[in-house]
């Protein structure tokens, strides 16, 4: 994979695939969650959220297994880690809401998180925020759908569920990002919800080579320069090695 220069800036846009490895299931994929159990997917959907106490509860034990308490930065995220730490400029755009880039060391304020966090909670009527952890312990000491403390209002983690609108401010460095970087990697993404999938292709027409990592095809396979269909622990390492100056070598 070549280089335009010895620092492109090189943006990544990450989705559920990356995180498959760190014990987290993706949603599209042929083990995915929604192919699993489509009904899940009103879950995470506002107006179902919103309407029905009983999906709130399952939401909120769903919330309480979640894999992502207990899951640890791959070698994916690593490698995008180290990659950072040569110097390469590097903007990770994430689909993600586990956090699992911070914690293998991406500088958050080079992290977009475009669907949220999961470690946030946020009430829906008067928007007062407290901890994910915080929520989980009234849950388990007995309120299945516990309120706002504020005002009583609707709580609900603080990312983006289906029927919502994506951040403006981070969409909208997102998109720059994407109209400005030389290499344009898309990552364990389906690249089917938009407007993040929509990033690859704005990239793509900016004169970034752009590179899908991916197991199963996707919509924007034909304009890639590279599709790879390697486990993504296995290739991206290999990938972004490519693009560390050529006098750095691993940590």
């Amino acid at each position: 994979m070549a280089e335009r220069d010895s620092a492109p800036l090189v943006a990544i846009l990450t989705g559920a695939g990356i995180s498959t490895d760190s014990g987290i299931p993706d949603y599209r994929g042929p083990q995915g969650v929604w192919r699993k159990d489509p009904e899940a997917e009103k879950l995470v959907t506002y107006a179902y959220y919103m309407a029905d106490p009983d999906i709130r509860r399952r939401s909120w034990r769903m919330r309480g297994e979640s894999p992502v308490w207990t899951a640890v930065p791959n070698a994916a995220h690593q490698a995008i880690a180290r990659l950072e730490r040569t110097g390469t400029p590097v903007r990770v755009i994430t689909q993600n809401v586990d956090g699992l880039h911070q914690a293998a060391g991406v500088p958050g304020r080079k992290v977009l998180e475009l669907h949220g966090n999961a470690r946030t909670v946020l009430c829906t009527e008067c928007g007062a925020r407290s901890t994910m952890e915080q929520a989980l312990a009234r849950v388990a000491a007995g309120e299945p759908d516990p309120a706002c403390q504020t005002c009583g209002g609707v709580l609900k983690s603080a990312t983006v569920m289906f029927g919502q609108q994506l951040d403006g401010e981070v969409l909208a460095e997102a998109v720059a990002v994407a109209k400005a970087c030389d290499v344009f990697l898309a990552v364990g993404t389906s690249l089917q919800v938009q407007p993040a999938a929509s990033l690859a292709g704005l990239a793509a027409e900016h004169g970034a080579r752009l590179v899908i990592v991916n197991a199963e095809p996707t919509p924007y396979d034909p304009i890639a320069d590279e599709v790879v269909r390697d486990p993504i622990g296995q290739a991206l390492p290999r990938l972004l090695a490519e693009l560390q100056p050529g006098d750095s070598s691993p940590p």
